[in-house]
This record gives C-alpha cells, structure tokens and sequence, in this order.
C-alpha cells in the first residue's frame, strides 16, 4: 500500500488565505509528514521560517495561475522565492504561445527559469494546464518541458476549467518516460483519485484535501 502522505505537496494558494490559514497548513504538514506545503510567493519566508528543523519543504508558484508573465518576471520571481526559502518552486509555461505553436518561445522561458533555479539548487515543475489543452498537446508540452530541463511536468493551477485527470497524467507519463517526473494537482479529493493518479504515472500530488486524502477528515 502506498504511504500518501510522502507524496502530497500540500496546498493553500487562495488569494483570501490569512497568516491563521497558512499556520492551520503549516501544522498539518508537520504532524501528518507532508511532503511540502505549497504557498503563495508572499508567504514563502514566513513558512520557511516555521519549518525550520522538520523535514518539510518550503514550494511556492511562479507566473501563477496564468503563465503569462515575461520571461524576466518569472525568472526575478523564481529567485526571490528561493532566497526566500523555498525550496521547489511550480512555474506556468506561456498557455498561449504553446496554443499558438510558438514552441520554441515556450521552452526558452520555461529554460530561463530552469537555468535560474537549478543554480540557486531547488527544484522545479512546469505546469501545463492540461484543461486547456488536447491529448496531442499535453504530450507535446510534456516534451518540451522534459527537454527544457526541468524537474516535473505538472498538469494544473486548480484554477482553470478543470484539474488533474489520471488519463492526462498517462499521456505526459508516456511522453517523458522517465527523463523527469509527473506531478498532478487539482480536484484530488479522496484517496481513490490519489492512488489512481500515481497509478498512472505521478510522483507527485498537489491538493489542498491531503487530510481527507489520508484519512484524517
């Protein structure tokens, strides 16, 4: 049986989030063994802070949730973040130029920050936002973060149309194989939706249900 808790980044981007609310994920995260909490970038210091001498990460966003930010404010973003404490950060790719078929703009901002943050010694995922995108995209993009450099390929924001799918996640499993990971996030409510997502192929799952996920809600 697969031990969830190590695999869950969990998650509070909600713009109304207070510091009570983020303390309330910070908690959590430490006493079920999360494997990170997941924040918006104005809070990254604070909760490095308050993991400090636990085993959890520090992960926040970048170019979120609509990944159409300049290459230099994603980058700038990215640095700070890190400076800051984090440990992983979640960037969005550039949704329109990818729809447009500009794909070579699309894997030069999402190396840019690549570049950027394996320098600094953190990890990085891309997400695609696999609802705005056909099958064939998805492995498209799959591919080209795979071939940018980065750490993960992730499918969603949780803020667009719809979130993970467990046949989308097969797809950019296929299409990386095994040069990076998969990670998906979004409307993963219930321990069946977890399992069935690393069934297909994540080692990663971002959601902000990890209590009910693991039984403890």
């Amino acid at each position: 049986m697969v031990k969830l808790n190590n695999y869950i980044d969990h998650t509070l981007l909600k713009p109304e989030a207070t510091q009570k609310d983020v303390d309330k994920v910070i908690q959590e995260a430490i006493d079920n063994q999360f494997y990170s909490v997941m924040i918006n970038p104005y809070w990254v210091s604070y909760v490095h802070g308050k993991l400090a001498n636990t085993p959890v990460k520090t992960a926040t966003v970048i170019g979120f949730p609509l990944g159409a930010n300049t290459t230099n404010i994603k980058v700038a973003e990215a640095k700070e973040a890190i400076d800051n404490g984090a440990n992983e950060v979640d960037m969005v790719m550039n949704i329109g130029e990818f729809k447009g078929g500009n794909y070579q703009a699309v894997q030069k901002d999402i190396q840019a920050v690549v570049t950027a943050v394996h320098a600094k010694k953190a990890l990085i995922k891309v997400i695609i936002e696999t609802a705005l995108l056909t099958s064939d995209e998805i492995a498209k993009a799959s591919d080209i973060v795979a071939n940018a450099g980065a750490d993960f390929v992730k499918t969603s924001t949780g803020f667009s149309t719809s979130g993970a799918k467990s046949v989308d996640v097969a797809i950019m499993k296929k299409a990386v194989g095994d040069r990076i990971k998969v990670k998906a996030a979004g409307g993963i409510h219930s321990e069946q939706e977890a399992e069935a997502m690393i069934k297909a192929g994540a080692s990663r799952l971002g959601t902000s249900s990890s209590l009910k996920i693991i039984g403890k809600e």
